[in-house]
């Protein structure tokens, strides 16, 4: 029964793809690099320039990071706490300038449950001062910044940006000057050591600072240890005041890694701060050993990324599991829409091939085009992640220029199928004469195409072992990616095995160009799913953009074919069009790579049976006010996703049982990359999408089947 629902269901999907037209789906989070500014959902962060009396040797000179965070977003101080980083800038200044260290202003103490960390809220400045060398005499300073920080609220984020601005060498910039002098107004005051010490005793560290402003004497201050992980920031400590001498015992970290000499601390009170460097005395304890995790606990860590493999399997059995899981979606890929074409194709073929062994050959050509292209495809993926990209499954089709690649290709082939022109035509005599010789190769390069139209799809079986795969050594995770291939091409290998097949066709005759014509419009209905998806990542702009030069396109394929032209017209025309395409690239091109942007608006309570965006710590905050949670992680790129949501999805029983049970649903929109939902993949051991989970409070999120079923999905809410 389940069978015949899976293959009823791709069946759909097929002709779903022929027809696709929703509603954009919601915008992913962007970052925009370059210039002076670099924005995020989280943060806006901008380079400022303070140099009242121009760049010149013994004359002031800042840069500063200004980043101004969303309400309960926050960045981190030089010493971040329990838990965090610090932000890290990273200079290229000319010759004769050189940055000194962060001035870090006063940071704050936030707490998140049992921890404490120490960093920003609202709008901080980071100031760098800068030395000018007295040869310096260039017209203007020239400034890039690589800036790096993790911003996080219930849950982190790191992001990243690159600045530059240009300041004028022989005059004034003191636009910003208002943010810096108050930025230097609250950070902290260096005081003298004086008689000022810290004492170790037991797991306790006694503070006793002198010479503290009389103003602060009698008050409770707030204390920031500079350097990292000596003191617990969450742990409980007191403070008093003898006399003029401010103590305090503070508690040492049980992950203690150092035992400094010298200490510094700052002490703080209502925007007052003070800096002092004490020294240390007594003996310290014996430093916790580095936290490592055994290979046992990180060879189940990577097992348990199947913990949710097949719907009512047993529990993972690790590598054959992902195996057998990516031969078995490598062999449905052969039902989506986009390959099935090719690959009837290629069958129907056999009548011209009247050789046994010659259809073998083209079989093993075929399928080594399949497997040695994922292996490709695989061994890009880990080698982008290994380099620290957030990648997964189908990341290609989230670049705009591939999507219109696709479009171009497809619209090229679909034109050849409906007899607009043959490739033999725009190929010369010795290369058309070759292709006849090695048809084999055309075998080969069929794979090729047959995987790149194949790859944004997840089938069933797929989406567990892919997500295995990418925690696993390089060899491992090939493995998996080359059984994917192996079941691709096991159909057309075996129908090239089998004689029957071969004699089960009709004789050549007209049909097979009727049956090639016909497969024309399948292909042309995928560049039409190829402009929406192009119309999600780049808007109607974009989408208008692709469609004019695919006819323009198509428009110079058929001067170049014209037959029963004259030369001198065909050569007219071809040369129109060609000028025509390539005028059109350079004045309507740029609207395909250009991003779009929707505002995200998420209410403080998610309305049952309604979708709203998902977001990097939502689902926690949903499921924290007792609301059970669905999440749809999509692509517009991937089909199976469309036609889940266009049918169970869309179901009135289901969103009918959604709202009787309280769900909140979200959708995490993958079409453009986005590293925190690749993250959010990622610990639900998934790599690409359709992805479907449950989330409810005391209880690990579950994972639904890729192609969701209405059954399937009421009995699963029937459990909340």
């Amino acid at each position: 029964m389940k069978f015949q629902r899976l293959v009823s269901a791709i069946f759909f999907i097929a002709v779903y793809a022929l027809s696709t037209g929703a509603n954009a789906q919601n915008s992913l989070i962007k970052l925009s690099s370059g210039g002076a500014v670099v924005s995020t959902e989280q943060v806006r962060a901008e380079l400022l320039a303070w140099a009242p009396e121009g760049v010149e040797a013994g004359k002031p000179v800042w840069l500063g990071l200004q980043l101004t965070h969303q309400p309960d977003w926050h960045t981190y101080w030089k010493n971040s706490g329990d838990s965090g980083l610090p932000t890290e800038l990273a200079w290229q200044l000319p010759a004769g300038i050189t940055a000194g260290d962060v001035a870090w202003p006063t940071p704050k103490k936030i707490a998140i449950g049992s921890l404490a960390n120490y960093g920003y809220e609202g709008t901080v400045l980071l100031p760098v001062p800068l030395t000018v060398a007295p040869g310096f005499n260039a017209p203007q300073l020239d400034v890039t910044l690589r800036a790096t920080w993790l911003v996080c609220r219930l849950e982190c984020i790191p992001q990243e940006g690159e600045f530059t601005l240009s300041l004028p060498a022989r005059s004034s910039s003191a636009a910003h000057g208002q943010a810096f002098q108050a930025t230097f107004e609250a950070s902290p005051k260096p005081l003298p050591t004086g008689s000022s010490q810290l004492e170790v005793s037991g797991n306790a560290l006694k503070v006793a600072l002198a010479g503290l402003p009389a103003t602060l004497q009698g008050k409770t201050l707030a204390l920031y240890p500079e350097t990292n992980g000596v003191i617990a920031p969450a742990g409980p400590w007191q403070q008093a005041w003898q006399g003029a001498l401010w103590t305090a015992q503070l508690p040492l970290s049980d992950q203690r890694t150092e035992s400094p000499a010298q200490m510094p601390l700052v002490v703080a009170f209502n925007g007052a701060a003070y800096r002092i460097e004490a020294p240390v005395t007594g003996p310290w304890p014996a430093v916790a050993p580095p936290a490592v995790v055994s290979p046992a606990l990180e060879a189940a860590l990577r097992a348990n990324a199947l913990a949710a493999a097949l719907p009512g399997s047993a529990p993972s059995v690790g590598l054959l599991a992902a195996l057998l899981g990516a031969l078995l979606g490598g062999m449905i890929l052969n039902l989506m829409p986009c390959v099935f074409p090719v690959l009837a194709i290629k069958v129907v073929g056999f009548v011209h091939v009247k050789n046994q062994s010659t259809r073998i050959s083209h079989g093993l050509l075929y399928s080594a085009g399949v497997v040695l292209s994922f292996l490709a495809l695989g061994g890009l993926l880990l080698a982008l992640r290994a380099a620290g990209e957030q990648l997964g499954w189908g990341f290609q089709l989230q670049s705009p220029v591939v999507v219109a690649g696709l479009a171009a290709l497809f619209t090229r082939i679909g034109l050849n199928l409906a007899g607009l022109f043959e490739f033999g035509n725009f190929l010369p005599g010795r290369v058309a004469n070759l292709q006849a010789k090695n048809p084999g190769a055309n075998s080969f390069l069929t794979g090729v195409l047959a995987t790149a139209i194949a790859s944004p799809c997840t089938a069933p079986f797929m989406g567990a072992a892919l997500g295995f795969a990418v925690g696993l050594p390089a060899v491992q995770a090939l493995a998996v990616f080359g059984a994917i291939g192996v079941g691709m091409a096991l159909p057309y290998l075996a129908a090239s095995a089998v004689p029957a097949v071969a004699r089960a066709l009709p004789r050549p005759g007209a049909w097979m160009v009727t049956f090639k014509q016909l497969m024309a419009f399948p292909i042309f209905a995928t560049v039409v799913w190829l402009v929406w998806v192009l119309g999600q990542q780049s808007g109607i702009d974009g989408a208008g953009a692709l469609l004019a030069l695919l006819v323009l396109m198509a428009l110079a394929i058929w001067a170049l074919g014209l037959r029963h032209a004259s030369p001198r017209t065909r050569t007219l025309l071809a040369t129109f069009s060609i000028v025509l395409l390539a005028l059109g690239l350079w004045a309507i091109g740029p609207n395909i790579t250009k991003e779009i942007a929707s505002p995200v608006s998420v209410s403080s309570a998610a309305a049952p049976g309604k979708w709203q965006d998902w977001e990097p710590g939502r689902v926690e905050q949903l499921t924290a006010q007792g609301q059970s949670v669905f999440v749809d992680f999509t692509a517009a790129w991937c089909v199976t996703c469309q036609y889940n949501k266009k049918t169970t999805l869309a179901n009135a029983s289901v969103l009918a049982d959604m709202e009787a049970k309280n769900v909140a649903l979200l959708r995490a929109d993958w079409t453009r990359r986005d590293p925190a939902v690749t993250a959010a993949l990622a610990q639900l051991g998934r790599s690409g999408v359709p992805v479907y989970a449950i989330y409810k409070a005391g209880r690990p999120p579950v994972v639904l089947s890729e192609i969701l079923s209405v059954d399937d999905m009421r009995a699963e809410l029937a459990k909340l």
